[in-house]
């Protein structure tokens, strides 16, 4: 469950870069990139379970 909440919240991020990007906003588009590849490896490091 936790990890589906991390793919969920990594691809709000996505999102909102995305909208920052549109209007601007690099650098903070930039910082909330970093923050959705951070999560992203967290949830396929630590978060998913091994067969």
């Amino acid at each position: 469950m936790i990890a589906v909440i991390a793919a969920v919240l990594a691809g709000l991020f996505f999102v909102v870069g995305l909208a920052l990007m549109t209007v601007g906003n690099l650098q903070t588009a930039g910082i909330t990139f970093l923050i959705a590849s951070l999560i992203i490896y967290f949830r396929e490091t630590r978060l998913t379970e091994t067969s």
